[in-house]
């Protein structure tokens, strides 16, 4: 997202059209919010006097706003300290947000401070000024001198320098180093673009209408050149920190109480059986109970768009992620495009409130498929693997999606054949061949068949073939997929491109067989009865579930027969085919040109058939359910809560990110064209310890993310252009979940065909984790990374996959442009080989996965336990590491750029925010996340000295 493609206005609608359409900018509008800031100044001071005279100030400038109706002063930005400078030119410019309730008339109070240490602890007051915005729009050249007054208001205590910034050509002047003593007249002022239309600099790049609370910093850096870069950072809220984990748990609940609904279903079971069935629906309505309280509890809040770490081991907002928010660094350089550079930012997904005293997930559930053959001897139940179960997962979800669209198709076929069109007929048919395919090679699996007769041996009164013979387990046993026909694995093979003139014969028989096998299963002269697929209190025919799932096929075959028939008798230019016309008389007598009349019973017999395969494939699946629900009370619920909670964070927090990657790429052909050929990488990047709780988050974390690829992402368009209707839409089931991104309809219209048309969007997670912390550096010397190495290990293969895939379908010209040209191939290369190598705290792990996915234009996370310190400490070293190697930052700035973008925020500036462990849901609002001065990515001193002391204590136990 760093090339021109995301420039201003260029993200979600033309702006000629804007121009000539103001309502287009209205419908629009909600995806260009925030808007750039109306007010931007830097500040600049002169002939500062500190209170000792033989030392020059470390100067900060706090801003203020003063309140005209409150008559009170609102903290609103400080500047950093310039160290032993009385001319100080601070590199922290002053925003006001477009959204920011400014106008000429509001007052700013501008406060100087000698700092005697960073901590700002220790500090004096210099002087401070007062004037209004109007002053600054219209002073000349919009800047204006403001002189400082002392505590006493009568000794001058310098001067301050208020320029508004903005875009166009910048002075011609040289720069010195940014510390020297230099006139304030010759620093530049104004910055230059390679852009100079006005509206390019009014809009920002789609934030969308998921996005509020922006927090705008604006910073000025040196070039290798002389020049200068203006840099803007944009953080921001995400209302999908709350909105997809409250869909999730209605889903969730959904599902359960289906799930109650179809035990229920199973009909008579004998005691045994049925007091597991009734221990299982207990523990279901637990669930269904407690997820019922939280969204409760969640429906209640108002206001708040993230959940703060002190709050994350809070039961009723378990589901909700830690710190979610999205930054963007905006960096508009001399004569270059504008460039964007975004993360998502958000804590590990975990279960804090849950607890890790005894791991995490992976541990958790690897530990419960060793011992769930245990329970299921101490539960008497039948084993089923774990394949086994997400099999019997697959055919219901898979069964709950193709009923209502084969319904569907057949009524579709029904409605063309009243129209008498045949073009509708034939798209009809082929639609409904293409389904009821899918359906049949779904059922074509042994479980089920297994099932059935295991659920037969449940039901009371059981009666085998040999009395000492035990029930089949699933995948036991073989049967014929079609009756009499072991070399015809599909049913409906071939179609939709049938050939008419193939088997008739067959055919004919088809139709005779399913006539004959659906009058055994009607009452006298009614319709077609779903009694009980399994027959109690006599001997279980195996064959049934053969011949009941080929009546499928077989009537199919008839629908389509009698299609080819209605189609060449409506060829007057074509003779009829003897054979088709002996089918269809065979098939049903009918009246001449009535295409409805003549397809409906065949229709119907289609859908009864379905319907009847449908009932008894749902019990059978049911009950492969029961068995695993029954085997694993109760540690297998507490561990699907626990999976819940961790996959909704991993859920919001991608969401997030594919809507911000979205909004940002609308224009860039080739990023959309990457998007619905082969999908988007996400790239997580850890920095969890591998010691002690943080051990347990990470193996949640590890669950999380890899659950992540049963999701898909769809486009559509929306019913309005209200927010409302441009919020995005979670559906389906834990084994798969479907995120809907409705976008305005004038948006839509501009996207290719093939998303329009609806196709899945696929998103590739992956996980990286180097620990960077002093419990890391304990892991390290006297513990166990093998959970690191193994994680790295498995994601740098499914990294090096994606990109073969992308290679493979989308040309390379595709992906975004950048100043280093290292090549992708060469850059995984050199991964792989930090992945397998031991070292300490190798952070090029992360750089290097980093870099790659910018390079194929994915998605960036960063996490830590609480996205705070380790996480703002990543995120403002690779800004400015990416301001060095792709916008040619001075070596000189680098140092003082990070301290800029890490400043801790002063007593006035932090507020309400000051004690981030402590207090309300705002208390620890990541506003100055980015300016924890820690240098958490190196090991300090201090910690040296706490790692020799450990080690004493060890060789000291070790020797008693």
């Amino acid at each position: 997202m760093e090339d021109g493609t995301q420039q201003l206005g260029h993200c979600m609608v033309d702006m000629k059209e804007l121009n000539a359409n103001p309502e287009g900018l209205t419908a629009a509008g909600v995806f260009l919010t925030p808007k750039l800031p109306q007010v931007e100044f830097s500040l600049a001071c002169n002939d500062l006097v500190a209170s000792g005279s033989d030392r020059k100030p470390n100067a900060l400038v706090q801003v203020a706003v003063i309140d005209p109706h409150k008559q009170h002063l609102v903290s609103h930005a400080c500047t950093e300290i310039v160290e032993a400078n009385k001319d100080p030119l601070f590199l922290t410019g002053v925003t006001f947000p477009s959204e920011y309730p400014a106008s000429p008339e509001t007052l700013v109070k501008l406060t100087v401070y000698d700092a005697k240490d960073k901590s700002q602890e220790s500090s004096s007051f210099l002087g401070s000024a007062t004037f209004s915005v109007g002053d600054l729009l219209r002073a000349k050249d919009e800047r204006l001198t403001l002189s400082l007054r002392s505590s006493d208001g009568v000794c001058a205590a310098g001067s301050v320098v208020v320029s508004r910034l903005k875009m166009g050509e910048m002075e011609d002047v040289d720069v010195d180093h940014i510390t020297t003593e230099i006139p304030s007249h010759k620093c530049p002022l104004v910055y230059e673009s390679a852009s100079h239309a006005c509206i390019d600099r009014e809009n920002n790049p789609l934030t969308g209408p998921v996005f509020k609370n922006p927090i705008c910093k604006v910073y000025r850096f040196q070039t290798v050149d002389s020049k200068w870069m203006l840099v803007r950072e944009q953080m921001e809220e995400c209302t999908l920190s709350f909105s997809i984990p409250k869909q999730l748990l209605s889903l969730y609940i959904q599902e359960d109480m289906s799930r109650v609904q179809d035990l229920r279903e199973l009909g008579e079971l004998s005691p045994h059986w049925d007091n597991l069935r009734k221990e299982v629906m207990t523990r279901y309505g637990g669930i269904i109970n407690s997820y019922q309280e939280t969204l409760a509890e969640l429906d209640k809040i108002t206001g708040r768009s993230f959940k703060p770490s002190c709050c994350k081991a809070q039961k009723s907002l378990e589901f909700i992620p830690i710190n979610l928010h999205t930054q963007r660094m905006r960096v508009t350089c001399p004569r270059k495009t504008d460039a964007f550079y975004d993360i998502v930012t958000v804590g590990a997904p975990a279960a804090h409130f849950q607890g890790f005293k005894s791991g995490g997930l992976q541990r958790l559930l690897t530990r419960y498929e060793t011992e769930k053959k245990s329970f299921s001897t101490a539960y008497q139940c039948i084993y089923y693997s774990p394949e086994h179960t997400a099999k019997a997962q697959e055919v219901l979800s898979t069964m709950s999606l193709l009923l209502p669209l084969i319904t569907s198709l057949a009524d579709q076929l029904l409605q063309a054949a009243q129209e008498h069109s045949s073009p509708g007929l034939r798209d009809a048919l082929k639609n409904l061949s293409d389904k009821t395919e899918q359906f049949v090679h779904t059922l074509k699996d042994e479980l089920v068949k297994s099932a059935l007769l295991a659920l037969h041996a449940a039901r009371p009164g059981y009666v085998s073939k040999h009395q000492k013979q035990t029930p089949v387990l699933g995948g036991q046993h073989q049967g014929h997929i079609l009756q009499g026909s072991d070399q015809n694995p599909s049913p409906v093979q071939g179609l939709p491109g049938h050939s008419p003139a193939t088997s008739i014969t067959d055919s004919t028989a088809v139709c005779n067989n399913v006539e004959g096998l659906q009058s055994t299963t009607r009452g006298e002269g009614g319709p077609l009865k779903h009694q009980d697929s399994i027959p109690h209190h006599k001997e279980y025919d195996e064959e049934e579930w053969d011949r009941v799932w080929a009546n499928v096929a077989k009537c199919l075959n008839c629908v389509i027969a009698m299609v080819d028939k209605l189609q060449e008798e409506d060829n007057s230019k074509q003779n009829p085919v003897p054979e088709q016309q002996q089918l269809a008389d065979v098939i049903i007598s009918h009246k001449p040109g009535d295409w409805r009349e003549q397809l409906c019973p065949l229709v119907t017999r289609l859908k009864e058939c379905v319907m009847e395969v449908v009932e008894k494939a749902k019990r059978a699946m049911t009950f492969v359910l029961l068995q695993e629900a029954a085997c694993s009370i109760p540690q297998g619920f507490l561990l699907q809560q626990r999976r819940d909670v961790v996959f909704s964070q991993a859920l919001a927090a991608l969401a997030c990110g594919f809507v911000m990657r979205l909004y940002a790429g609308m224009q860039d052909q080739g990023f959309l064209r990457q998007l619905h050929l082969v999908g988007l990488v996400a790239q997580f990047e850890s920095l969890l310890s591998t010691y002690s709780e943080e051990i347990g988050m990470l193996e949640d974390m590890e669950v999380g993310i890899s659950d992540l690829q049963r999701v898909l992402f769809q486009i559509t368009e929306a019913k309005t252009d209200n927010l409302s209707d441009l919020q995005p839409l979670v559906c389906g089931r834990r084994d798969h979940f479907t995120v809907e991104v409705p976008l305005p309809r004038l948006v839509f219209q501009t996207l290719p065909e093939e998303i329009k048309e609806g196709k899945p969007l696929r998103v590739f997670p992956v996980l990286f984790n180097v620990g960077i912390n002093e419990q890391q550096t304990i892991a390290e010397r006297f513990g166990d990374i093998s959970l690191q190495e193994r994680i790295n290990q498995r994601n740098f293969e499914m990294l090096e996959a994606y990109y073969k895939s992308l290679s493979e379908k989308v040309p390379l010209a595709c992906l975004p442009c950048f100043q280093t040209q290292t090549d992708i191939k060469e850059l995984l290369e050199t991964l792989g080989q930090n992945v397998v190598t031991k070292k300490r705290k190798n952070v090029e792990i992360l750089w290097i996965a980093g870099t790659i996915c910018r390079r194929l234009n994915g998605i960036r996370f960063t996490s830590c336990k609480s996205a705070k310190d380790r996480t703002s400490m990543s995120v403002t070293l690779e800004q400015c590491a990416l301001l060095r190697d792709e916008h040619q930052l001075s070596k000189d700035f680098f140092i003082r750029a990070l301290d800029c973008m890490r400043r801790r925020l002063t007593q006035g500036d932090i507020g309400q925010w000051e004690d981030p462990e402590a207090g309300s849901m705002t208390e620890n609002k990541p506003a100055s996340r980015h300016f924890y001065p820690i240098a958490l990515l190196l090991v300090s001193s201090h910690l040296l000295v706490v790692w020799l002391i450990l080690s004493l204590v060890f060789l000291l136990a070790k020797y008693q």
